[in-house]
């Protein structure tokens, strides 16, 4: 039997797609789960297509003794969790934060947190590449866009890290001891969380500031403004999608790089392969492995017909996997000839934050190359990755520099 690198570093083993396999169908219903996993490519990309028959709305399936009170209020304005019309306004209030010529002008910025954090470790001849930058720079970034103090980043850790500690799939049909304490742990970090940003969005509304907080505060929406749960809840979603997928980017590239040492050489001798290499890692190790939608009606996917009212896991790094789209799918391959991955997602809820990402890791990633020659992880220290099946990214990454 084959070892893979999935083996090797001790990634979940519901992330088949990692070990080489291919699935047997593009869809399956998964009875113990009571929902539909999705795995095909063409089929992922028509559901993110399509939000009048695939609705966001996944939490009105979930039956209410799952899930614990105050759940539902911390759903109320996640863009998430939104359809049209009211996912267009509201992404419409966000969107002008993260226009282009916006993104463009926060590269210097950019370079200089990132050179401020690799200034501060300890002299010596290694780093943890996560605690020491892909962590920090993202959410410092975020968090002054937000206008929330980026000196408070470890309390946000510690309150991200809790919703995501799980390492089982939630269950629609069966309640446990377990899947309790695993959705009490994750809504005790979101509730954390928000009840830090709406002091701070209290604090906006007798005190505005130039911030994002405060275009949200002040926001309106067909001429009435934001309450404040929507508020809230916006800004708890961009500062957590604004780091998370950023940070496992950066520890993603640099371990693809390192295991394919002839990219390596490559991608440092020609800069101009720095974008294809993250576009790669990004397909070949996708943070954000599954979404979530929920059917409005009847309908069929991929010959299977799909009752209304039914959950879907779109399995996003599966479909990165495809041999139908990919050649060669389990190859890192930043030359490859097209790379239409969904790491991303497609449609109106694309990531509005992914221009944004992408800059952050060119940026971080050519720093890095400027300063470390070599960088290369310890034999005997392996990077450990996230624990949740719907997460493909390293945690800890400790690295040698010479």
């Amino acid at each position: 039997m084959t070892t893979t690198l999935a083996d090797t570093w001790g990634l979940h083993e519901a992330q088949f797609w990692l070990r080489g396999k291919q699935p047997e169908k593009p869809i399956e219903f998964a009875a113990e789960l009571g929902m539909w996993h999705v795995y095909g490519h063409s089929e992922i990309e028509a559901i993110l297509r399509d939000p009048g028959t695939f609705s966001s709305d996944t939490s009105r399936l979930v039956p209410k003794d799952l899930m614990p009170d105050g759940e539902q209020d911390m759903a109320t304005g996640s863009i998430l969790q939104l359809d049209p019309p009211l996912h267009n306004k509201m992404r419409k209030l966000v969107s002008r934060a993260f226009t282009p010529k916006v993104v463009a002008d926060l590269e210097p910025r950019i370079a200089t947190i990132t050179r401020e954090l690799l200034d501060a470790i300890p002299a010596g001849d290694r780093l943890e590449l996560v605690e020491d930058l892909a962590y920090p720079l993202p959410v410092i970034v975020i968090a002054e866009l937000l206008g929330v103090p980026a000196s408070d980043r470890n309390l946000f850790k510690g309150w991200v890290d809790k919703m995501f500690e799980s390492t089982d799939q939630v269950s629609l049909v069966e309640k446990n001891e377990k899947q309790d304490a695993a959705i009490k742990a994750s809504l005790e970090g979101q509730k954390a969380l928000a009840d830090y940003l709406g002091v701070h969005v209290d604090e906006r509304r007798k005190q505005p500031r130039e911030d994002l907080l405060t275009k949200l505060v002040e926001a309106e929406l067909d001429g009435e403004r934001l309450s404040r749960s929507e508020v809230v809840n916006f800004a708890n979603i961009l500062l957590l999608a604004g780091h998370i997928t950023t940070t496992m980017l950066l520890g993603n590239v640099v371990l693809c790089l390192d295991t394919h040492r002839e990219w390596d050489t490559r991608v440092r001798a020609d800069r101009s392969l720095v974008p294809a290499a993250i576009e790669e890692s990004l397909r070949y190790l996708t943070p954000f492995a599954a979404a979530a939608r929920t059917t409005t009606r009847e309908t069929e996917v991929a010959g299977v017909t799909v009752p209304a009212d039914q959950m879907l896991l779109l399995w996003l790094a599966a479909a990165n996997r495809d041999e139908r789209v990919f050649r060669d799918p389990d190859t890192f391959d930043p030359l490859r000839a097209e790379n239409p991955h969904l790491a991303f997602g497609r449609g109106i809820h694309f990531c509005i934050g992914a221009p944004l990402a992408r800059l952050e890791g060119r940026v971080a990633l050519n720093i890095l190359f400027d300063r470390y020659p070599v960088l290369r992880t310890i034999p005997g220290e392996p990077p450990k990755f996230q624990v949740n099946p719907n997460m493909t990214g390293v945690r800890e990454l400790a690295l040698t520099t010479v």
